[in-house]
């Protein structure tokens, strides 16, 4: 067996936490021989619900669980961690603009971004779930400044994921025939859903998916609405906000830091845009194309890029600077 590693997840009272902790504590994000020290952080209102999710967690009794942290308490969550899943953010209110959003999200950013350089160690890698996923991200990066700006990236999987179902079920084969679809941009209504270097495996053969579609119009017109107001949908229809699929997305975004991506595959995730080649600037988070190897992500390059794809691209970089901006603001006086 191998040392335990301390995984925080914070906002882990939610219910996001609720479908992700039993895959974590059960192996099938590290691997089934890497025990684990998990700890669960939320606000202090929200601690004895925690304790009810410690309990069971308890009682699934994982044999890989070495113990389980319950607390409130920035400098206890924050010690020493290997992983930091950050999960728990303010989230959007009734006649709540945007911008009150971004503000409310720049504190508790700031404030987890501050604690990771004081207690974690230096080669913590953070995944940011909280909305607003890419410039909370940035938020903790810059409130974090001895710690890599290339250990943060935030989860654009569960859009990534969306995406690779839509194709699948429109062409009858399952998601894992469908590889290399790719979310530019922010995790928000703007991202851009790209499958011109999508393949799909259909008979056997590898096929590319306007191909295999043969629908150009659905694939530039109802597929990109439907991924990226496919939050907005599981909302409205379950009352409640996508929690297994949001789960399994960390999950996937993890094992894949953590592991490896599969040959000749890419994934998505959001990262720091410094030195990119697509022309987007520098200085953002935003969702790229991506391949892993030790734990090291590197930007797939070179790809060509339509004139429908750029505008795409270049609409949702415009928002994530507009929002850099906003939350910039808010960062110089939190």
């Amino acid at each position: 067996m191998s040392e335990p590693i301390r995984v925080l997840v914070t906002g882990a009272a939610g219910q996001i936490a609720y479908s992700l902790l039993y895959s974590i504590g059960n192996g099938s994000v590290f691997g089934k021989d890497q025990p684990i020290i998990l700890v669960l952080l939320d606000i202090t209102p929200m601690m004895g619900v925690l304790d009810g999710v410690l309990m069971e967690l308890q009682d699934c009794a994982l044999p890989l669980l070495k113990d389980v942290i319950a607390t409130d308490k920035e400098d206890v969550a924050f010690k020493d961690l290997d992983v930091a899943i950050l999960v728990g953010s303010m989230p959007r209110r009734d006649g709540m603009e945007r911008k009150d959003l971004l503000k409310a999200n720049v504190k508790i950013f700031k404030c987890q971004g501050a604690a990771l350089e004081k207690y974690a160690k230096k080669s913590v890698k953070v995944i940011v779930v909280g909305n607003p996923a890419n410039t909370n991200c940035l938020t903790a990066a810059k409130s974090a400044p001895s710690i890599p700006k290339e250990n943060f990236s935030c989860l654009t999987r569960l859009d990534h994921n969306r995406a690779k179902a839509q194709i699948a079920l429109k062409l009858g084969v399952t998601s894992d025939d469908v590889k290399n679809v790719i979310i530019w941009g922010n995790h928000s209504s703007t991202q851009y859903p790209d499958v011109s270097h999508a393949k799909v495996k259909l008979q056997g053969k590898e096929v590319g998916v306007y191909d295999a579609l043969k629908d150009d119009s659905w694939l530039k017109g109802e597929f990109i609405t439907t991924v990226q107001q496919r939050g907005a949908a599981v909302l409205k229809a379950r009352k409640l906000s996508s929690a297994m699929s949001a789960a399994k997305a960390i999950c996937d975004h993890v094992r894949d830091i953590w592991f490896g991506t599969p040959e000749g595959e890419f994934v998505s995730m959001g990262i720091i845009s410094d030195g990119n080649s697509y022309g987007v600037p520098d200085d953002l988070l935003y969702s790229f194309p991506v391949t892993i190897k030790n734990k090291t992500w590197k930007i797939v390059e070179d790809l060509t890029i339509n004139d429908f794809s750029r505008e795409k691209m270049d609409l949702t970089a415009k928002e994530l600077a507009e929002e850099k901006e906003t939350a910039f603001e808010f960062l110089s006086s939190a």
